[in-house]
């Protein structure tokens, strides 16, 4: 490491780039979490400040909507760290670990409080960056990274997940983290799905006559009904299975359209009225199911 790159040079580098007003001009009257002057390092071992502190449009855009997504989820890790001395973390298809990072930052640095994190990616490269990431930010007795496919991974520490997070895992990775967490009975779980193709696949390959074949023969139409529809099945066999399930959008549509985040309290008790729901809109749609009623089935939940 360089000398002008190191953490107490580039903190006071960060101090003097972010005066008020430009702090003023990037957080508008919003109470973000992370800042450029409370977590400079952090935000630059994830590329979105500078060498010179400063922030780029891009930068920006996911700035706001990691902070915003944070605000989101906060008051259910608040909650979390009430019950449990120990709070454990999954975060399933992990990517570049933006959250994850933010979330290990905030256990050390604002709470105070013992975590262990723990991100699963099969992108080998991006794992191994996370875990060299980790080390130089001094997060390492609280994140570890696996390589491991979400289809296969078991989870088997000593102890549940108290919460598994899920955020753009694409099309059917979604499905797998939504079974993991129901299988292990996690507390809280948050997915922020992207990429849901399967049910428009096999709605194109639907043969039969059914009131929705022009929705069928239509693919922009059908990509984007079975793309709600999917995230609705989610949510119907989530509330099946004991838990409480919220939706809402976590980034306003015009920073990006996958912003849709499933928020899910555990609440202990199967809701049989949710797998009417479920079964009922399965059986309207033409019958064409998703992977996560497969595996919560194969996992016998």
């Amino acid at each position: 490491m360089t000398l002008e790159l190191q953490p107490e040079n580039f903190s006071i580098r960060a101090q003097k780039w972010w005066t008020p007003e430009k702090i003023k001009k990037l957080m508008g009257e919003k109470n973000y979490t992370i800042t450029p002057l409370n977590a400079p390092q952090l935000l630059r071992s994830l590329g979105l400040l500078n060498s010179d502190a400063s922030m780029s449009p891009d930068s920006v855009k996911k700035f706001i909507q990691i902070n915003h997504m944070f605000n989101l989820l906060e008051e259910h890790f608040a909650e979390l760290i009430k019950r449990h001395k120990v709070v454990r973390i999954l975060d399933a298809g992990c990517g570049k670990s933006y959250l994850t990072f933010l979330l290990a930052w905030c256990f050390k640095e604002k709470w105070n409080h013992t975590a262990e994190i723990i991100g699963v990616d099969t992108n080998t490269k991006i794992i191994n960056d996370c875990k060299q990431r980790a080390q130089n930010l001094g997060f390492a007795d609280v994140l570890k990274f696996e390589t491991a496919s979400l289809f296969t991974y078991k989870w088997t520490h000593e102890k549940r997940p108290n919460a598994v997070i899920a955020l753009h895992a694409c099309d059917t990775a979604t499905d797998m983290a939504l079974a993991l967490a129901i299988k292990e009975k996690a507390d809280f779980i948050a997915v922020a799905p992207c990429c849901q193709a399967e049910l428009a696949r096999k709605w194109k390959e639907n043969k039969i006559s059914h009131p929705l074949t022009p929705v069928f023969n239509t693919p922009q139409v059908r990509r984007e009904i079975a793309a709600q529809f999917t995230d609705m099945f989610r949510i119907s066999l989530t509330r099946a299975n004991g838990y409480e399930v919220t939706a809402t959008e976590f980034v306003p549509s015009t920073h990006t359209p996958k912003n849709r985040l499933l928020t899910c309290i555990r609440r202990g008790n199967n809701l049989e009225t949710a797998e009417k729901e479920f079964a009922s809109m399965k059986d309207h749609l033409g019958g064409a199911t998703i992977l996560l009623e497969e595996l919560l089935q194969k996992e016998s939940i």
